[in-house]
């Protein structure tokens, strides 16, 4: 049942010589609803962060003609920090990626699927745009109505809402309602119900559809069934991307696979509270994590060691938060950017209790009327930061020293990934609120 090859899958025919294709074929036997009740059966959650059930999800869009028309997108604009597993995916095998596309587009009725990525990853657009020309030249269904398109290289791009006003032609700013509600090219009289699943869960469909729920069940947990693609990186020796059955241990991943010895503090992007040793045994699942107060996220875990400062991390990702924020909302424009500087003059020796106040002021409050997560984000993880760390916030308040610069880790926006090397974006140091470049001198 495992997503990621042993090589990379270079044509269609190397795909279907490997079971591809057979997950298709398989689904337009079945009527529509019969497809949704598979998946619904196989207990797919969805692997972008939420984990919501991924047959519930299309179930809400299908079989409402009043509505207009139903659309499928794949979110492949991946961008969370510390995550690469959906271009690890298409780099290996678009080819399943796309059939995936075209079960999910043909189970809930789709006029036509979207998938959606980033400009700047020139590899993975070419990957896809091969994948699709040969699903077309194959004569699978629906291949002919499956769009890629590219947007800009912005953390809210990924954000479902914001995602189709790019594919609309807009900026990525996220809308009130979500897309089940009002989809692609939505009118007043029709809102066109669009679902959205990322690469990993229609990776995923393809195998399901290919061998059965119950086949595929027989990986992961009851309550989180099959694999999940984990990325790790940071102060490992072994950063790299694996695939393992949910329900595995977070150690067995950080550990033994990964190779951190002590690690200090982990976190599974900017949208959860951080996850400290004592959490290191946690079976790496949806419910689990959420038990103990944290989140699994995409599956993107960044590893900090003893010689990390958590004050100077944590404005690093503050500052992350501050830069990607849209400025929609009042609360998160004013409040992101606002305990990003606080943390700052911590950072810079320059701050004192007061800053500690501010940002403790900031915190309830820089989530209101939020059209998106990245200011609950902002919330969990500096405020987590400064809950488990408080002693070193407050002797900085107090006036001690900088971290020295051969300490200072970067935002872990990843570049690229392989041979068990991981490259941070080199020019993300440069980004600035407005939107604008600064200079390097």
């Amino acid at each position: 049942m495992a997503l990621l090859p042993d090589a990379p899958i270079e044509t269609m025919a190397d795909h279907l010589a490997a079971g591809g294709g057979e997950g298709l074929e398989n689904a337009i036997a079945l009527d529509p609803d019969e497809v949704i009740a598979e998946i619904t059966e196989s207990g797919l959650r969805g692997r972008g962060g939420a984990g919501f059930p991924t047959g519930a999800k299309w179930a809400s869009v299908s079989g409402q003609p009043d509505l207009g028309d139903v659309y499928l997108v794949c979110n492949a604009a991946e961008g969370e920090p510390g995550t690469y597993k959906d271009r690890a995916l298409i780099a290996a095998n678009p080819f399943q990626l796309v059939e995936g596309v075209l079960i999910a587009a043909y189970a809930i009725g789709a006029r036509g699927a979207v998938i959606a990525v980033k400009a700047r990853h020139t590899h993975h657009v070419a990957r896809l745009e091969q994948a699709i020309d040969a699903a077309v030249a194959a004569g699978w269904r629906g291949a002919d109505r499956v769009e890629l398109v590219t947007g800009p290289d912005e953390y809210l791009f990924g954000e479902e809402k914001a995602m189709l006003e790019v594919i609309e032609g807009k900026n990525p700013m996220p809308r009130i309602l979500p897309p089940y509600m009002q989809g692609l090219f939505a009118t007043m009289d029709r809102p066109n119900p669009t679902a959205v699943n990322n690469v990993e869960t229609l990776s995923h469909v393809a195998c399901i559809l290919r061998d059965g729920a119950a086949a595929w069940r027989s990986e992961g947990t009851e309550g989180a069934p099959g694999t999940l693609v984990f990325t790790v990186t940071g102060d490992v020796p072994r950063p790299g991307v694996y695939e393992l059955p949910l329900g595995t241990s977070l150690r067995t991943l950080i550990c033994e696979l990964a190779g951190a010895e002590e690690p200090r503090w982990i976190i599974s992007g900017t949208s959860n509270t951080v996850i400290t040793p004592d959490l290191l045994d946690l079976p790496m699942d949806f419910d689990s994590f959420a038990e103990a107060g944290t989140g699994l996220g995409s599956g993107g875990f960044v590893v900090y060691g003893a010689d990390r400062d958590p004050v100077q991390v944590t404005t690093a990702l503050a500052e992350f938060l501050a830069v990607e924020s849209c400025g929609q909302c009042n609360a998160c424009q004013l409040g992101t950017a606002a305990m990003a500087d606080h943390l700052h003059a911590l950072d810079e020796g320059r701050g004192g209790p007061e800053d500690l106040e501010g940002i403790r002021g900031w915190l309830p409050h820089v989530t209101d009327a939020n059209r998106c997560y990245l200011p609950v984000g902002a919330q969990l993880t500096i405020g987590s930061m400064l809950d488990e760390f408080g002693e070193a916030f407050a002797a900085r308040a107090a006036g001690a020293g900088a971290v020295p610069a051969e300490h200072r880790a970067p935002v872990p926006k990843i570049e690229s990934l392989t041979e068990g090397h991981a490259t941070f974006d080199p020019d993300y140091h440069r980004k600035r609120r407005d939107g604008s470049s600064a200079d390097e001198g």
